[in-house]
């Protein structure tokens, strides 16, 4: 048998194993079309429909027009309404909106004065990207008309146009650190989590300690939980590292509680650890664990607003989104750290991690309990 033809057979024997392997094979189709799908669908640049609180305090025609053509831009996309600029930070705080228009009484009378700014716009600065995105609209002109009402030069501006003061919060200097760091916390902990807990039965099983595991008393959801309780103890060790580092090499403001923050860390942490459980009932070696964590962390990187504005996803990628942990951590950490809220101001993401916590776990005891019959 010639070189070649040995090399040709061990290909084969390749190309065989491979296609017995169905979860290997299922990746080797599924990755590329979901990086495809991502990359140029979900990951959009041209940011829109930002989230975004009214405050019409004036109550006139040319408001509403102003409103009007604010929404036409596609820029924002009014959700909240409130009465004061009081209640629209508020609702930045609560991460209700990403942006305020805050029109004042004297809305008409400062439409006549070209040197004060008729209106405000208060922005969530901690992503760089969205006061950027906001100012684009700042530069749109405006003056109401009866018949036609339309965004056309107010007359004695000039170039200049103080129509809209923009007043970025949280992040004012718009500096990137302050924006990564706190994200980088869940995404460290999203690829040590998952990873750790997959190759944790996986590993048993190689080791062949998982009979041994079986034969005692040990009932499923005692392992489990065994299992997840010392990486617990890690993420936390990790979340102290990282918040240290971001504090020291950063200048990372520290405006909230750090015991409100460990407590999000420890929702966050074991809504991962479920996460990674799931993936070690399901691949059958270390490899297939390893691959299947990538599964997770790439679309948690690129879909939670981590990286890209939330608000500028089209809607299914927002509704994906919302299965990953690193969504809601996002917004923990950054209300905590950045914009000095309290948990009771941040309920519903704290919400959706022990939902997401609880139905990983039940998945994953579901298919031990499988496996073991």
């Amino acid at each position: 048998m010639s070189a070649a033809s040995r090399v040709a057979a061990i290909a084969v024997k390749e190309i065989r194993q491979l296609a017995r392997d169905r979860l290997t094979f299922a990746m080797v189709i599924g990755i590329p079309m979901i990086l495809i799908v991502l990359f140029g669908y979900a990951i959009n640049m041209d940011v829109r429909n930002l989230r975004a609180g009214i405050a019409d305090q004036a109550g006139t025609q040319s408001a509403r027009w102003l409103v009007a053509e604010l929404t036409a831009t596609q820029v924002i996309e009014p959700v909240r309404w409130a009465a004061t600029a009081e209640e629209l930070e508020q609702q930045l705080l609560r991460n209700e909106i990403v942006v305020g228009v805050f029109i004042p009484r004297d809305f008409e009378r400062r439409l006549q004065d070209p040197t004060r700014p008729a209106v405000q716009l208060l922005v969530d600065a901690t992503d760089p990207l969205i006061p950027g995105v906001v100012a684009g609209i700042t530069d749109m002109p405006f003056e109401p008309r009866i018949a036609a009402p339309r965004l056309i030069p107010r007359p004695g501006r000039g170039d200049a146009n103080p129509l809209f003061s923009v007043r970025p919060f949280y992040n004012p200097e718009g500096r990137s650190a302050v924006m990564i760091v706190p994200g980088t916390i869940g995404v460290i902990l999203t690829f040590t989590m998952v990873l750790f807990t997959s190759i944790a039965i996986v590993r048993e099983r190689e080791r062949g300690n998982l009979e041994l595991l079986i034969m005692t008393p040990v009932r499923t959801i005692e392992l489990m939980a065994g299992k997840i309780l010392p990486y617990i103890l890690i993420g936390l060790l990790q979340v102290t590292l990282i918040l240290s580092a971001g504090v020291v090499l950063f200048d990372i403001p520290l405006r909230g509680s750090l015991g409100d923050l460990y407590v999000a860390s420890l929702a966050y942490v074991a809504a991962t650890l479920g996460f990674g459980l799931l993936i070690s009932t399901i691949a059958k070696i270390q490899f297939q664990a390893f691959q299947l964590t990538f599964f997770i962390l790439l679309p948690s990187i690129l879909l939670s607003g981590f990286v890209f504005p939330f608000d500028g996803m089209p809607r299914p990628a927002q509704y994906i989104a919302q299965a990953l942990p690193l969504t809601h951590f996002v917004i923990l950490v950054r209300g905590i750290l950045l914009k000095g809220a309290e948990l009771g101001d941040l309920v519903a993401p704290l919400q959706k991690l022990g939902v997401l916590f609880a139905v990983s776990m039940t998945l994953a005891v579901a298919r031990f309990r499988k496996r073991l019959d």
